[in-house]
């Protein structure tokens, strides 16, 4: 679902301009450094696109359910968040969070680690719902996309990102020369 929605989202954009960030478990130097410090870096400048595969919202589902935080750090987490966003938007970055809605039944693609996270459902939907009541602001908003059916989704997702992004006039022929 979400690694399939970013391909179709990157895949007729200038890689040069868009990019992919999907960061690997943090390293023990990583792990004593403000959360957010390992994010900074891969934020996109002017006229850049950063699409973040495994973003910092990990730290509101995935590592308190499976133990890799402390409640203190997730708590801290959830009001860290959505000042660092504000910050962000401030300086004038546009922050499109997105999360794909599946229902429990979903059977596609199921990996021996999905499976093990379904028996965590109710956990996961619990720290899903801290997470949004938490971090759903009125400068960085959550869209929920239902992806029950893959496709639809897709285009429901790709047709808000393109109803939410500023019109950039083309460049005409004589500006790229």
């Amino acid at each position: 679902g979400k690694g399939g929605m970013i391909k179709r989202i990157t895949q007729r954009l200038n890689p040069r301009v868009a990019r992919v960030v999907a960061l690997p478990a943090p390293n023990d130097r990583e792990r004593t450094q403000w959360y957010f410090q390992r994010y900074v870096p891969h934020l996109p400048a002017a006229g850049e696109i950063a699409l973040f595969d495994r973003s910092w919202y990990n730290r509101a589902g995935v590592e308190p359910v499976m133990g890799f935080c402390t409640p203190q750090e997730t708590a801290a987490f959830l009001k860290q968040a959505p000042a660092f966003e504000q910050l962000l938007t401030d300086d004038g970055l546009l922050l499109f969070k997105y999360w794909l809605t599946v229902d429990q039944m979903k059977q596609w693609k199921l990996s021996p680690i999905d499976l093990k996270a379904r028996e965590k459902y109710a956990d996961y939907t619990k720290a899903r719902q801290r997470m949004l009541d938490a971090t759903h602001t009125k400068n960085a908003p959550w869209t929920l996309v239902d992806f029950n059916d893959q496709r639809r989704g897709r285009l429901a997702l790709i047709r808000h990102l393109l109803d939410h992004l500023p019109a950039i006039p083309y460049p005409r022929f004589h500006e790229l020369i």
